[in-house]
């Protein structure tokens, strides 16, 4: 038992009182900030990306093509359609997902002790992945179906207040949540794989390196953050994209028909059918979703540098 007043430290040596709340504040802030510049950034690929998956019979060139007609027929202001949406609800989502992920990730490694994190951290990661998510989507979900609605209806609104007024008045407080359970259905497999593929890929080039995280350079630690971002993004989309398609079309005017929200939910699949519902649209958001979640991951290590906080990594009891 270490003696009173002592730094309780694991077999490697981790100082695990450096994980205080002002840590996970930081892994917020760095969340929020990386998630909202990221999906900014990328708000264009989305609207085609979302035209795509509305209205595949109009946008059926691809997603050059899906550019150049929003821009002949709207201009290319069309193509910042709901980007006050994007990034204040990314915003909100990325301090709860990537500041949540920390706090499970982090209070599970320290109850479990080293050895059995590193045995486990794939579902731990599953699991904080999940719980931060789910909370993050609360607060995520009311932004994204104003998103939705302007991308698909430009003449809908004229500003995020306005968008929120317009649905509130017209559909009440149940229409920020009518795609509540597809957004769970598309964010939670992505983040749980976003997560669990990233920090793999990682630990795999870490370990290709011989070295561990503390041993590299800022710039090197950043670098494998981008290219581990890239193959996550990529597996994330794919897995999740099913999902996604469902939500862009529940949230249009109209979906689905009447009936509960699974009923237009199963009214939707059916009508898209299962390999569209997987493929359509899938091009442009494995580009988006593969820079986006790079991106993300080398922002963070940025801010979290910048803010004088150090990333949690798993370490391996059996390397030293």
């Amino acid at each position: 038992m270490p003696a009173t007043g002592s730094v309780l430290l694991a077999p490697s040596g981790t100082d695990w009182s450096q994980y205080t709340a002002m840590y996970y504040v930081k892994g917020a802030a760095a969340g929020g900030i990386c998630c909202s510049i990221t999906h900014g950034a990328l708000t264009p690929v989305d609207v085609v990306k979302t035209r795509v998956q509305l209205d595949p019979a109009k946008y059926n060139t691809g997603l050059i093509g899906g550019f150049r007609t929003i821009i002949a027929e709207e201009g290319a202001m069309a193509l910042t359609t709901g980007l006050g949406a994007t990034a204040a609800g990314y915003f909100v989502q990325g301090w709860f997902k990537f500041g949540g992920v920390e706090f499970f990730k982090v209070n599970a490694a320290k109850a479990l002790g080293e050895e059995k994190a590193w045995e486990n951290k794939t579902n731990i990661y599953l699991g904080a992945a999940a719980c931060a998510e789910f909370i993050a989507d609360i607060f995520l979900c009311p932004l994204e179906a104003v998103r939705i609605r302007s991308v698909s209806d430009p003449e809908f609104c004229d500003g995020l207040a306005d968008g929120f007024a317009k649905m509130l008045k017209t559909e009440g407080v149940g229409g920020f949540y009518a795609g509540f359970l597809p957004i769970l259905a598309k964010q939670i497999p992505y983040t749980c794989a976003k997560f669990v593929v990233q920090g793999t890929a990682a630990d795999s080039i870490y370990a290709s390196m011989g070295k561990t995280p503390d041993e590299c350079s800022n710039g090197s630690n950043i670098g494998i953050s981008l290219a581990s971002g890239v193959i996550a993004g990529v597996a994330s989309a794919i897995i999740s994209h099913p999902a996604d398609t469902l939500l862009s079309k529940v949230n249009k005017k109209g979906a689905g028909g009447t009936g509960s929200m699974m009923t237009r939910l199963g009214n939707i699949a059916r009508e898209i059918g299962f390999f569209k519902l997987c493929t359509v649209g899938l091009a442009p958001r494995c580009v988006m979703i593969g820079t986006l979640t790079a991106g993300q991951f080398g922002i963070f290590d940025t801010v979290m540098n910048a803010l004088g906080a150090s990333k949690f990594h798993f370490h391996n009891p059996e390397a030293e």
